[in-house]
C-alpha cells in the first residue's frame, strides 16, 4: 500500500511527466507550478507525521527523526510532537503570526515619535518627556489586528 496520499502522488506524477517531456521541454512556468504544487502536497500529506509516529513507536529519538527529516531535533519535535489537536493548535498559532502585516501603516494620523523628534531636532526620549509633561499632544492608536502606535500631534505653526 502506498504511503503517499492520492493528491501527493498526482502532483508527483505531474512533475515527473514534465521532467520527462521530450522533445519539447515544459515551460519554466509549468515546471515552477508543478514543483510548488508538489511541495504543497507533501507538506499537507500525513505521510511525514505517520512516519514520525511509527519511528517514535519503534524507539527512534528526536535526534534521529530530525536527521532523517533534515531538521534539528528541536525543529522536528516542534513540528510533530503531540497529538493531532496539539499539532493543529501550533500550526494555527503560526498562521496567525504570519498573517500579520510586516510593514508599519503609513496612513496613521499625526507623526511617529521618531518623526516628531526629527522635526523638532530632539531625541525620542525628549518627545516622551514633553508628552508626559503635557507640552505635546499624543495618542496611542490601536489597529484592528492589535498593533499599537504612539502618534504625536505637533502644534500648528
Amino acid at each position: 500500500m502506498p504511503f503517499l496520499a492520492d493528491d501527493t502522488r498526482a502532483a508527483l506524477a505531474r512533475a515527473q511527466e514534465l521532467d520527462a517531456a521530450t522533445p519539447t521541454p515544459a515551460s519554466a512556468l509549468d515546471r515552477l507550478s508543478a514543483v510548488r504544487t508538489l511541495i504543497a502536497a507533501l507538506e499537507a500529506d500525513a505521510a511525514s507525521l505517520t512516519a514520525v509516529r511509527e519511528a517514535l513507536a519503534s524507539g527512534a529519538d528526536w535526534g534521529e527523526i530530525g536527521a532523517a527529516a533534515r531538521l534539528s531535533p528541536a525543529a522536528a519535535k516542534a513540528r510533530w510532537q503531540g497529538d493531532d489537536a496539539a499539532i493543529a493548535e501550533r500550526q494555527q498559532a503560526s498562521r496567525k503570526r504570519s498573517a500579520r502585516p510586516s510593514a508599519k501603516p503609513t496612513d496613521l494620523p499625526g507623526l511617529s515619535v521618531a518623526e516628531a523628534a526629527d522635526k523638532l531636532g530632539v531625541t525620542a526620549q525628549a518627545i516622551y518627556l514633553r508628552v508626559t509633561r503635557g507640552q505635546l499632544e499624543a495618542q496611542t492608536i490601536e489597529l484592528p489586528d492589535g498593533r499599537k502606535y504612539k502618534r504625536v500631534f505637533l502644534p500648528e505653526g
